[in-house]
């Protein structure tokens, strides 16, 4: 018998038929002689419109009532979906998050998990049934207050229950067959992957590929949980995320994937004294605002002026809470202006083989010259190179260095819809 955690997003669960589907492979792999444990997200865009509804209430809800607000969209689908699997003869038992045992920090919005004591599912499972779990929530001990776990809280608590209960799988279901080479969405011709390492899944997730989240992906690294990312409207193989360490993989392609990023902003501190310790001024600053920073480039500085220009990307929503906590301190930093551009997006190209193989930065630069797209910043690591191009000729640059590498399939990938997450 395997215990097997099983996660469904708001696409899978957008509807009654929906649900009633999602139940009935739910009850295949209970029947099947497994464990079985389900975290669900908020139906179709439940918890947007529940974000829009606050804010038609109120400009700036508390975080706390917020957390309270958008919770209240996993707890429906949990509740749904139980009665589902229950109407097919399974015994099943739906908990929040905080029933489950999801602890977290104080930080409302976005929450850390610090704990998963998952007694009550565990009993569920001893018991025979099928344990529903609201995703994207937890609770801090300390306040006795709801939490959410932010954007991809659903991923990420799959996983912390696969790493708790030792599960021998977390199954991502989302609304394509698996982890392609591309969006599909944008790339038509994008190919499957059966497997990809969890290093450039992690490169992969945190550069704009949204078929898995960073933090989830982070966790299952650090605690050994295998996700097997799988289509909710098939029961084709997916995408097996593993460990380099397995010996899964013998050779690594010098590319595995494109990804396209069109969530940050760039910021640039113009004149800015280009002496010791400005640079340690203003990231430090922008630390302080609780902003993460991505991409940083300074400019050579000016013979005759002695000044220097420096900019950086950060999450558009962060944007006007870095520009005020520098422009507070303007006059002791010593620069001149902020420039604000959020017309920018991020393309970035992974693959493991790129430790040992020469020419993918030229082969790169090369095919978005080719399509005249201009290159505006630039950042590599080991397994990957990315730049940062005008947001709207990011498609074409993703489907240019998708051909450029060799990537693309013999026939269209299929999407049933939504956003899979």
């Amino acid at each position: 018998m395997s215990l097997i955690v099983q996660k469904f997003g708001g696409s899978s669960v957008a509807d009654a038929e929906s649900i009633k589907r999602v139940a009935k492979r739910i009850v295949e792999t209970r029947k099947a002689g497994n464990e079985v444990v389900v975290v669900v997200s908020a139906m179709g865009d439940t918890t947007d419109e529940l974000l829009d509804l606050a804010e038609q209430v109120v400009p700036l809800p508390s975080g706390r009532e917020l957390d309270m607000l958008l919770t209240a969209g996993e707890r429906i689908s949990m509740a749904l979906l139980a009665m589902a699997i229950r109407s097919l003869g399974i015994e099943a038992r739906s908990y929040t998050g905080s029933q489950a045992g999801m602890v977290t920090d104080a930080q409302h919005g976005s929450a850390r998990i610090v704990e998963v004591s998952p007694k009550r599912v565990r009993e569920a499972l001893d018991d025979g049934a099928v344990a529903i779990v609201a995703g994207f929530q937890g609770f801090n001990r300390g306040t006795g207050d709801i939490t959410t776990l932010g954007r991809g809280g659903s991923d990420t608590t799959a996983v912390a229950l696969a790493a708790a209960l030792g599960a021998d799988v977390c199954e991502i279901y989302t609304d394509v067959d698996g982890v392609f080479t591309a969006d599909p969405r944008v790339v038509p011709s994008a190919r499957k992957l059966d497997r990809i390492t969890s290093e450039e899944m992690l490169e992969l997730a945190a550069t704009g590929a949204k078929v898995l989240y960073i933090r989830a992906v982070e966790y299952a690294r650090r605690h050994g949980v295998t996700i097997h990312v799988r289509s909710s409207f098939n029961n084709n193989e997916g995408t097996l995320v593993v460990n380099p360490k397995d010996g899964e993989i013998v050779e690594e392609p010098i590319v595995t994937g494109v990804a396209a990023d069109l969530s940050e902003a760039k910021i640039t501190v113009v004149g800015v004294p280009d002496m010791p310790g400005k640079a340690a001024q203003i990231f430090t600053l922008v630390a302080r605002a609780n902003v993460n920073i991505d991409m940083i480039v300074q400019n050579v500085s000016s013979a005759s002026t002695g000044l220097t220009d420096i900019s950086f990307t950060l999450p558009k929503n962060d944007a006007q809470k870095a520009m005020a906590a520098l422009n507070a301190e303007k006059e002791d930093i010593g620069f001149e202006s902020l420039q604000h551009d959020d017309q920018i997006a991020k393309l970035a190209v992974v693959g493991a083989g790129m430790r040992t193989n020469a020419g993918v930065s030229a082969r790169l630069f090369t095919a978005l010259f080719e399509a005249g797209i201009n290159i505006e910043m630039i950042s590599t690591s080991e397994i990957r190179i990315s730049v940062v191009t005008r947001a709207d000729t990011v498609n074409d640059a993703v489907r240019v260095v998708h051909t450029a590498f060799d990537l693309d399939g013999e026939s269209d990938a299929i999407v049933h819809g939504g956003t899979g997450r």
